[in-house]
């Protein structure tokens, strides 16, 4: 399939959801990895005028799963997180910034992502690695 084709798909998958009120947009992918991006601003900083910690977790959770799903038949299988960790290493006040989440293990039935954030001079803001489980889907 056409890769801006699938783009297109990934912003619709995301209306209306934490990622889209976050304003994370998915820039890239391949096989193997995914980038994305997010604004600082009003919706991200925390109260002392710095993106919170927990936007960035949202931002790697978002690319790890984005990533995990593509992996996987979506039409049999989910993936879900069972543990996420992050360490913010640098602080930002504005701007945009950039993840990349890149597959550790892609395994039947769980996989590990490990996503790297920077920010617009490349300096690293955040390194978070995920697991998920990959589970059957069921009828609700």
């Amino acid at each position: 399939m056409d890769k801006e084709y699938l783009l297109e798909k990934f912003k619709g998958r995301s209306a209306s959801t934490m990622v889209e009120a976050l304003g994370i947009e998915v820039t890239d992918f391949g096989d193997r990895y995914i980038c994305g991006k997010m604004p600082v601003d009003h919706r991200t900083k925390q109260p002392f005028g710095l993106l919170h910690g927990g936007a960035s977790v949202a931002l790697a959770e978002t690319l790890g799963s984005m990533g995990a799903g593509m992996q996987i038949d979506l039409n049999t299988h989910a993936v879900v997180g069972i543990e996420i960790n992050a360490s913010h290493l640098k602080a930002v006040a504005d701007g945009w910034v950039f993840g990349r989440a890149t597959a550790i293990r892609v395994g039947r039935k769980i996989q590990v992502w490990e996503i790297d954030i920077t920010d617009e001079q490349k300096n690293t803001i955040c390194k978070s690695r995920l697991s998920l489980a990959v589970i059957e889907k069921y009828d609700q």
